[in-house]
């Protein structure tokens, strides 16, 4: 016998319901599609030539991939938020964090509302909590 809960539930719903995580982009297999490009972008990044390349000319290098006007611009803000929106994955984005010399905790904090020093603090203390922080629609 088995107890899946979402056993009789639309994998579309299923997925639906990750959208309903504040402050959360979970990484579904359509999001890898529709961020393919930037994604192959970020691991490019893991060269020192591609690195040198992307930091003398940060457009050249960008146009160089199949990616959108809508994500180049994105890059070039180091709009990380709107990079996930657009199928970014946050640990081939690292590559670009790690370009730039910023620490993995150090960008992730530029994803929220914090300081660095407030981020940081905040998850020594064990990171946000649950409460208000499960449900967008529900409030909880």
């Amino acid at each position: 016998m088995t107890c899946d809960k979402h056993a009789q539930t639309d994998i579309h719903e299923y997925l639906a319901e990750l959208e309903d995580i504040p402050g959360t982009r979970v990484f579904t297999a359509s999001r890898a599609r529709k961020g393919y490009w930037i994604n192959q972008f970020a691991m490019s990044l893991m060269t020192t030539e591609n690195r040198e390349s992307f930091k003398t000319d940060e457009r050249a290098y960008l146009d160089r991939w199949k990616l959108s006007d809508e994500a180049k611009a994105a890059v070039l803000r180091r709009d990380y938020n709107a990079l996930l929106d657009l199928g970014g994955n946050v640990y081939f984005l690292s590559k670009l964090f790690s370009t730039d010399g910023l620490s993995f905790a150090e960008a992730v904090s530029t994803m929220t509302d914090m300081t660095f020093p407030e981020y940081r603090e905040m998850m020594l203390r064990g990171g946000r909590p649950a409460q208000g922080n499960r449900s967008i629609k529900g409030g909880y």
